[in-house]
C-alpha cells in the first residue's frame, strides 16, 4: 500500500516562492552589491542557484555562489553507525564583510543550519549570515530562525517533508508524508531533500 502524501507546493508555487525570496533579499540588503549565496547540498544548492539567477536577472549583476556539504560539521556525525558520504564544499570567494545568504530546502530542528554556520565561520567572518529556506516545518531544537521563508508548514515531528527539484528528481514539488516506521531523516530522504 502506497504511503499517502500531501503535496503542498507544485512547480508554480515553488517558482513564485523563490522569486519572492529573491525580491525580499534585495529589499533587505539594499540591492545585490554586498551579497553572496551559499547553498547547502544537495537541494539547498539547487535552490540557491535559482535564487541567484532570479537576483541576477533583476539586478543585471553576477553573484558569487557557493555550495557546502555540512556532513562533518554535524553534532551527531560520531554517533551514527553509517559514516556520512562526503561531497564537496566550494566557496571560492572571500566572505569577509559580505552579507551571506545561506540557502537550504527545509528548516526543521536547526541542526543542519548550526553545522552550516560553523563551517561558514571557518572560511572567515562575514558581515551577516542570513537564512533562506523553502519550507519551515517547525519543531526547532536550537534557537535558529529563517530570515526568508517560502512557506510555513505545520507538521508532526514524525512526518517527512520532502523537497523534489527537477535538476535532481525530474520534477519540482514539496510534499508531506507520514513516517510510520520512525526512520531518521537521513535514512528516509532517498526520495528527495528533507533537512533538519
Amino acid at each position: 500500500m502506497t504511503e499517502p502524501i500531501e503535496v503542498i507546493m507544485d512547480d508554480t508555487k515553488m517558482n513564485r516562492a523563490l522569486t519572492r525570496i529573491a525580491h525580499e533579499i534585495l529589499e533587505h540588503n539594499g540591492g545585490a552589491g554586498s551579497i553572496a549565496l551559499i547553498g547547502v547540498l544537495t537541494r539547498g544548492a539547487v535552490l540557491a542557484r535559482r535564487i541567484a539567477t532570479a537576483i541576477e536577472e533583476l539586478e543585471k549583476v553576477k553573484l558569487d555562489l557557493g555550495l557546502m556539504d555540512i556532513s562533518l560539521y554535524r553534532d551527531d556525525v560520531h554517533s551514527k553507525l553509517d559514516q556520512p558520504v562526503i561531497q564537496r564544499t566550494d566557496i571560492l570567494f572571500p566572505i569577509k564583510d559580505r552579507n551571506i545568504i545561506l540557502v537550504d530546502d527545509v528548516l526543521f530542528t536547526g541542526r543542519t543550519i548550526r553545522a552550516a554556520l560553523d563551517q561558514i565561520v571557518d572560511f572567515g567572518r562575514p558581515k551577516t549570515i542570513q537564512l533562506a529556506v523553502l519550507v519551515d516545518r517547525g519543531h526547532r531544537e536550537l534557537p535558529i530562525k529563517a530570515d526568508y521563508v517560502g512557506i510555513n508548514v505545520p507538521t508532526r515531528k514524525t512526518d517527512r517533508v520532502v523537497v523534489e527539484v527537477g535538476e535532481k528528481d525530474g520534477s519540482d514539488r514539496v510534499y508531506v508524508a507520514p513516517n510510520h516506521d520512525g526512520k531518521s531523516r537521513r535514512a528516509a530522504e532517498a526520495g528527495g531533500g528533507a533537512h533538519e
